[in-house]
């Protein structure tokens, strides 16, 4: 994906980004089907006003690629069962709906490491993004080929897509933690997936939108927007208990809110 010098000289400025350590409020909860598991959710977050504006003003994460949003980095899959499901994605696409179109397994993944642990990760185009990523121009539609082909058979993206794309920038970390009474729980952590996420590197990005005014303008929360999501991630139960905590937290003004949220309100025109 070559862009004209012309057309990046073009395009606008990002806004300055907010701040990363800001205060916060969390809430914790026992999973409402099982004891030995606990919800820790970041409300700052959840009740942001962040939405994924890829192809929207998205200005990409990686120097040269603009318009591949977070597509300019390859996938890992989180599990077997998440190479399983892409797999089964992946027979749906052809030659006229993925660009890079590839048959086998092997031939659209690669092997890698992940935190010193073998692990498998979408393959790359010669220009290091994704090699699901359409570019904008193809007859097939740009963007996300297993994204286009989910919207095409009328199934939710998560379906087809490796889980940390669907989940990014949603955090949903799971840590067992031993209690004073030595009883042990499984906690789930919903938060934000900032810049730190990423690891050093993440901090030379040259835009990242979790933490981006430009990116918190929906209409409604994250909680309400991610509901597929979020059940995804903690189960339907889980995920309508912290719904019923989220609108509760709504009603009343947020000690905490998101900067970005705040600085986006800001920007907007009067």
């Amino acid at each position: 994906m070559k862009i004209p010098l012309a057309v990046i000289e073009a395009r606008p400025t990002p806004v300055p980004e907010t701040a990363l350590d800001h205060p916060r409020e969390w809430v914790e909860f026992a999973h409402p089907e099982d004891p030995t598991r606990v919800i820790r959710a970041d409300l700052t977050w959840l009740l942001s006003r962040w939405q994924c504006i890829y192809g929207a003003g998205c200005h990409g994460i990686e120097h040269g690629l603009p318009d591949a949003g977070c597509c300019a980095l390859g996938a890992h899959f989180s599990d077997r069962q998440d190479e399983k499901r892409v797999r089964a994605a992946v027979r749906r696409l052809n030659r006229g709906t993925w660009q890079h179109h590839r048959r086998a397994f092997a031939d659209y993944t690669t092997a890698t490491e992940l935190h010193g642990e073998p692990a498998t990760r979408t393959a790359s185009r010669s220009d290091g993004a994704c090699i699901f990523l359409n570019d904008d121009d193809f007859p097939g539609g740009g963007g996300c080929a297993l994204h286009g082909q989910a919207l095409r058979d009328g199934v939710h993206p998560l379906e087809y897509k490796p889980a940390v794309c669907w989940q990014v920038p949603m955090t949903g970390d799971e840590q067992v933690v031993e209690r004073p009474d030595e009883t042990e729980v499984i906690v789930t952590t919903v938060g934000e997936y900032d810049r730190r996420r990423w690891g050093a590197g993440g901090h030379f990005m040259p835009w990242w939108c979790s933490s981006s005014p430009e990116a918190h303008t929906a209409d409604t929360p994250l909680y309400v927007r991610y509901r597929d999501e979020l059940r995804a991630l903690l189960g339907e139960a889980a995920q309508r208990a912290l719904e019923e905590i989220c609108a509760a937290r709504a009603a009343h003004p947020l000690v905490a809110e998101h900067p970005a949220t705040t600085a986006a309100r800001r920007l907007a025109p009067a």
